[in-house]
């Protein structure tokens, strides 16, 4: 059975940083093309960033230039580095990876950002 499994929310000040982490069980997530969501209650769920298996990175512009994502080969991961977090970047964060008509998503990774 394929799942995606994120880790590292939890809750910061304004400002602070977090590292997420997505990790496959059944599935070689180098292999297949990474993206971060996030949703926030009451909100659809949006586009974070990504990265292909040859490791070309795109982000949204809310998060340009503090969010960093990046795979980790050798333990096949993909992680989401959150720099200056802010409320606005408070929600559920989640994995998905896409390969061909494959695709999977994570159950989710908490984030709060409050003072």
């Amino acid at each position: 059975q394929v799942r995606l499994v994120e880790s590292g929310g939890g809750a910061v000040q304004p400002g602070g940083s977090l590292r997420l982490s997505c990790a496959g069980a059944g599935i070689v997530v180098n292999t297949y093309s990474i993206a971060w969501y996030r949703q926030a209650p009451g909100n659809q769920r949006e586009w974070v960033a990504s990265i292909s298996t040859g490791g070309v990175t795109a982000y949204a512009d809310s998060v340009k230039g503090r969010f960093t994502i990046s795979r980790h080969s050798a333990e096949d991961t993909v992680d989401l580095q959150m720099n200056s977090l802010n409320p606005a970047d408070a929600g559920v964060y989640y994995c998905y990876a896409r390969r061909g008509n494959g695709e999977y998503w994570g159950q989710g990774t908490q984030v709060s950002v409050t003072s």
